[in-house]
């Protein structure tokens, strides 16, 4: 059972793992040194409870209390009530969920042990905006996709705008970083994946026509947004593939458009 405490003091050292959450730059050199992430809210930390994330403290205020109740039964970490403005000077935002906890990281796994199971991957260069992320794995989630591979610059899925945009997807879609980039590449394509690097590039080939049905053993490389993939990226591609678009416009948001290709390369549409 949990330890329930009332704090009114926001220096609290107690409160540590929550201050500075607004601060992008800290948070991320912190959190995975420190091996914790924020959850924010009662669906995104009972995701992250369920998917076997240990907890390492929860911060509600007082009318969140009771809606946590079974967890706060249950979870042998402490749990600190607040008051509104008191999680406000802490966290430098307005808690308006009512409900954060500090959980503690896996072990991420290697690239090798996600490719020698999964048949359809994303593997995301330079995405570094958490919404975007968020949005992806959300995506890679709901559209059948197996893991997902990140270039080293890409941003920490683990993060509390990617999990909130998730809503507790990214702990359900495994995922590593591919360290040595674009060398790393080559390792999946030996392990059996076709890359397919998604771009707007006129010699592309529709998507409709690369994947008219479910793909096995695929690989989808999607860009930042803006630039897209590099050029590097694009020469270790085995094919280009994009989405036709119509009335002008030019590209998707790298989230949208990851929805798009995940669906054709992962759902499929029926033969014929």
């Amino acid at each position: 059972m949990a330890e329930l405490l009332t704090i009114d003091d926001p220096a609290d050292p107690r409160l540590a793992d929550y201050t500075g959450l607004t601060d992008v730059e800290l948070r991320r050199r912190r959190e995975p040194a420190e091996g914790l992430f924020i959850a924010e809210g009662e669906k995104v930390i009972r995701r992250a409870l369920q998917a076997g994330y240990a907890m390492r403290s929860m911060l509600l205020s007082a009318k969140w209390i009771d809606a946590m109740r079974d967890i706060i039964d249950e979870i042998p970490a402490p749990v600190y009530a607040v008051d509104p403005a008191l999680a406000e000077q802490v966290t430098g935002y307005h808690v308006h969920r009512g409900a954060l906890a500090s959980m503690a990281r896996k072990p991420l796994p290697s690239a090798a042990e996600l490719l020698a199971t999964a048949r359809r991957v994303a593997i995301l260069e330079s995405v570094n905006d958490h919404t975007n992320t968020g949005a992806i794995f959300r995506s890679a989630a709901a559209l059948g996709m197996d893991a997902v591979l990140l270039s080293p610059d890409c941003a920490d899925p683990l993060y509390r705008r990617s999990v909130k945009v998730s809503m507790g997807a990214v702990f359900s879609v495994p995922y590593a970083r591919l360290e040595s980039w674009p060398r790393d590449l080559t390792a999946v394509r030996e392990a059996g994946f076709r890359l397919l690097a998604l771009t707007p590039d006129e010699k592309a080939t529709s998507i409709d026509e690369a994947a008219p049905h479910r793909l096995d053993r695929a690989a989808l490389l999607l860009g930042a947004e803006g630039a897209g993939l590099t050029r590097h990226a694009l020469a270790a591609a085995d094919a280009w593939v994009r989405i036709p678009m119509a009335h002008g416009v030019d590209s998707l948001n790298v989230g949208a458009a990851a929805a798009v290709a995940f669906y054709a390369v992962a759902t499929g549409r029926p033969a014929g």
